[in-house]
């Protein structure tokens, strides 16, 4: 049985990441799985992508332009919703034609459209669809926060201005789906139990597979590691208590900054917290580093995995204070290199950190219960037991054998 994995990036964002994980757990594990993209980042021979062009950017900019003007020449909320307007058809390549499953996750931003879309469903293959947000299910947003008209009909949508100028984009785009999706087999995974639930809540998904499943992590790569020499090949100081937050762009208000902002100007009072220092990860690192009372460590961007891993070994503690996350890939990593996390009780990240158990669930968007989270994980007393019940937890629920059988029941692959 051959798998063809579809996500718009192979390397850059979460999605791509998890997409490119699980193609490699399902080679681990006896599958023929392959992966399609638009932007490559290496010379992997096991992915391939479109051919380079101007017409790929002129297509995403085309899509930005009349959200744009459906926003009312605002840009506020323009990255947080697609339309999938403009696309190409990949069931001509031979990639496509070659493969038994087709298996869609991330695939927004110009890459495909509802009509490649369409034309995917229409070719009788077999559709897997990955839910990495709520895009699949929802008319044009990726994260609906308080909005649920996607239980029955998305139609003004209120990530735009004014529900958006001239065209309803939401209903139109809604409706579309609905006709796609009408009389296919299609199976959603949901990352998260999360997720999932609220994919079977909308309406396009009735009389579809919704199952939830988390994504794969190559266990032997993320795995604890000799701490010493981790800090020093990061050049993080050999002694103290370190904790880590990272995200690909550091200033996005949804991965919560300001309160672990606010959670160390609490910790910074204690006087039992003398020793902690802050490592940040990601874009705009060094733009945030007034924002903290604590030492900090800045770290740009990471991209080798080897790497990664030994930033989570170097570290006591992996801190995410998203307000809206489905299943994060750092908490996955952080766990299976026997790092304690903590985080919001919110998305799927409570089903991932076991509430004093091998990291602390924090009361959502409470910076004060946030820093006694954080205290209490790096008690030397439970430090050990909390790392080593988060490793366990990795091998048991993430691990790339574990994740490969689960497709392999999906598929009756036996």
């Amino acid at each position: 049985m051959r798998i063809l994995i579809v996500n718009t990036a192979e390397r850059t964002g979460g999605a791509a990441i998890a997409a490119n994980r699980l193609m490699h757990a399902l080679r681990h594990n006896g599958l023929e799985a392959t992966m399609l993209v638009r932007d490559r980042k290496t010379d992997a021979t096991d992915v391939t992508s479109l051919a380079p062009s101007w017409r790929l950017r002129a297509k995403f900019l085309w899509e930005r332009g009349v959200i744009w003007l459906a926003n009312g020449l605002s840009r506020r909320n323009l990255f947080q919703v697609d339309i999938a307007n403009a696309g190409t058809d990949i069931t001509r390549m031979p990639e496509f034609q070659q493969a038994d499953v087709i298996h869609l996750h991330w695939v927004n931003q110009g890459f495909l459209s509802m009509g490649d879309l369409e034309r995917i469903f229409a070719s009788g293959k077999r559709v897997v669809i990955t839910l990495h947000d709520q895009w699949y299910f929802t008319g044009i947003c990726h994260y609906s926060g308080e909005c649920d008209k996607y239980k029955s009909q998305c139609c003004r949508c209120p990530m735009l201005t004014g529900g958006g100028i001239g065209v309803d984009v939401a209903r139109r785009v809604f409706d579309r789906k609905r006709a796609i999706y009408q009389g296919r087999d299609i199976t959603f995974v949901g990352c998260s139990r999360w997720m999932a639930d609220l994919a079977r809540q909308s309406r396009l998904t009735q009389g579809h597979t919704v199952i939830n499943m988390p994504n794969a992590i190559d266990t032997d790569v993320f795995a604890p590691g000799d701490r010493l020499a981790a800090r020093r090949r990061h050049g993080l100081p050999e002694e103290g208590r370190l904790i880590l937050f990272g995200a690909q762009r550091i200033t996005d208000e949804r991965k919560g900054f300001r309160y672990l902002a606010e959670a160390c100007q609490h910790l910074a009072s204690q006087q039992d917290a003398s020793d902690i220092g802050i490592v940040v990860l990601g874009g705009d690192a060094m733009s945030v580093k007034e924002a903290l009372p604590l030492p900090v460590y800045t770290i740009d961007y990471l991209s080798d995995e080897h790497d990664i891993a030994r930033l989570y070994q170097a570290v006591d503690l992996f801190v995410t204070p998203s307000l809206q996350d489905n299943l994060p890939n750092t908490i996955v990593e952080a766990m299976a290199c026997g790092t304690p996390c903590v985080g919001f009780d919110v998305g799927g990240i409570p089903e991932m950190i076991d509430h004093r158990h091998n990291g602390y669930v924090a009361a959502y968007r409470d910076s004060l219960d946030l820093q006694q989270g954080i205290l209490w994980c790096l008690d030397p007393t439970r430090h050990e037991s909390l790392s080593q019940q988060a490793r366990d937890k990795a091998l048991a629920t993430y691990s790339e054998a574990v994740i490969a059988q689960r497709y392999k029941e999906i598929l009756g692959v036996h």
